[in-house]
């Protein structure tokens, strides 16, 4: 089995692939202060959950923007399944053609959502990933990544919603019943769902009239579905887009 690993911000997700077929998936909190001792039990722990076996891990994929984790899990994993894993980066071939001005500095997590749209849609593409930050990836009719937008995601605009402010609550993310919210709570929901629906919405409409044709769109992450569904945009919801870039990712340095 191979097991794949993208880390957030906020959030690990980890899959295992019986070749191309995704056995499972889960999610760990991203914690700079854990041991590799610890990430190594919780990584137990959780294919323990899913009845697999430490020895039945063959290999291992992993994406990272913090680079910490990212080496406390590649120790973690090396120290329970011994195996080095690949980790996305400088001398990874990946097939991603980057047209960026600085190649160096495009995040392996959209590397891996690149990759991934690459190898199961039409091009051209558009990718939404509303993580800790909401990314916006633009591939061209040919698949080479153009560029992309960078906005605050919905978790960290309400985090500086109740942390900047006397009298505004922590609140669920989800839609209230109106735009026009009556009471705090709601208005905030509003702004937080609407707001970002309209705002990609808005983003979607500005790049397919620069690309000139219309690119499928895509989205992935933990807060997309909620938004999506109050988008005007025909957009397609695909929660393990990542993963599968790391697969395909893996199937070329193999």
């Amino acid at each position: 089995m191979l097991l794949a690993v993208d880390i957030g911000n906020t959030n690990i997700t980890l899959g295992a692939y019986n070749s191309s077929i995704l056995e499972f998936t889960a999610r760990l909190a991203t914690d700079t202060r854990k041991t590799d001792d610890q990430y190594a039990i919780e990584i137990k722990q959780l294919l323990s959950l899913y009845g697999i076996e430490t020895d039945d891990i063959e290999d291992c994929i992993i994406s990272s923007v913090v680079p910490t984790v990212g080496k406390s899990i590649s120790r973690a994993v090396s120290k329970l399944c011994q195996i080095v894993p690949l980790t996305l980066g400088p001398g990874v071939k990946t097939g991603l053609n980057i047209k960026i001005d600085n190649p160096a500095q495009l995040g392996a997590d959209l590397v891996a959502g690149a990759v991934g749209a690459i190898d199961a849609y039409k091009m051209p593409c558009v990718i939404i990933d509303m993580g800790t930050a909401s990314t916006v990836s633009v591939l061209d009719r040919n698949g080479a990544f153009l560029g992309g937008v960078i906005a605050a995601g919905v978790r960290l605009t309400l985090k500086a919603l109740t942390e900047n402010t006397a009298q505004l609550p922590a609140i669920p993310i989800e839609a209230p019943k109106s735009v026009i919210g009556t009471n705090t709570t709601e208005s905030m929901q509003s702004g937080l769902v609407y707001g970002t629906a309209s705002m990609i919405d808005g983003l979607l409409e500005k790049i397919t009239a620069e690309l000139g044709e219309t690119p499928t769109i895509l989205a992935t992450g933990g807060l997309s579905k909620e938004v999506i569904s109050h988008c005007k945009t025909n957009i397609i919801y695909n929660e393990n887009l990542l993963l599968e870039g790391l697969r395909v990712i893996y199937e070329k340095n193999r």
